[in-house]
């Protein structure tokens, strides 16, 4: 599943931050092609490093880095699905530092699971996890324009944003369960967990006061 937009609302507002995010990751990663893995090694987190007290400003700016061209454009897709609305809930100035606190929280629980570990996390899932986690606690029953993929079957169709949040946390829970290995590489779903309930525990300490939902749908 692809989420795509949200067809229940429309934000208030013209949504800077989450427009400058997506601006900065897309900068970072143009810059990681031009550097190539001396810029990736040097700017990601190295839990081993962090633990010993080396190179923290890293858990900063691995979060507006990528792996690769799927990574950055699959993240960029979801955060654009719910980074508006939350935005919008919260305020430019109290999204931003929601959204970097979540970003920091998760990449320290990816840190914390594996604190020997010498390989590179980059990507700023753990982040958006946290904007899902709030999405989830603000707006459960707003429809969210969504791409599905069932084999050769695509479909665009409207799914319940608890539903689709709710399903793509589970994936998470039941991915780390099977693959408990984080030495390994791969998908940090630790950071993925730790995000998500961040998000969903801390949504209404970032809200600004709440206005009646504006609600339109589109057919």
């Amino acid at each position: 599943m692809i989420p795509l937009s949200d067809v229940s609302r429309r934000p208030s507002r013209l949504p800077i931050v989450t427009v400058s995010i997506i601006a900065l990751n897309a900068l970072a990663f143009v810059l990681e092609l031009m550097g190539g893995d001396e810029f990736v090694t040097r700017w990601s987190v190295v839990p081993a490093d962090i633990v010993a007290g080396h190179h923290w400003i890293t858990i900063l700016t691995a979060l507006f880095m990528h792996a690769s061209w799927s990574h950055i454009v699959g993240n960029m897709i979801f955060l654009w699905a719910f980074g508006p609305e939350i935005e919008d809930a919260m305020n430019p100035r109290r999204y931003a530092a929601f959204y970097l606190a979540g970003g920091v929280i998760s990449m320290l629980a990816q840190v914390a699971a594996d604190p020997a570990s010498t390989i590179p996390n980059l990507g700023a899932s753990g982040a958006i996890a946290a904007v899902m986690g709030a999405f989830l606690v603000t707006y459960p029953s707003d429809r969210i324009r969504t791409i599905l993929l069932i084999g050769w079957f695509v479909r665009v169709t409207f799914i319940p944003a608890a539903l689709l949040i709710g399903f793509w946390f589970l994936i998470q829970l039941v991915s780390f369960g099977v693959i408990a290995d984080v030495e390994s590489g791969g998908v940090a779903y630790v950071a993925h967990i730790a995000g998500m309930i961040f998000g969903a525990a801390t949504a209404r300490l970032f809200e600004v006061s709440r206005r009646p939902p504006e609600h339109w749908d589109e057919a």
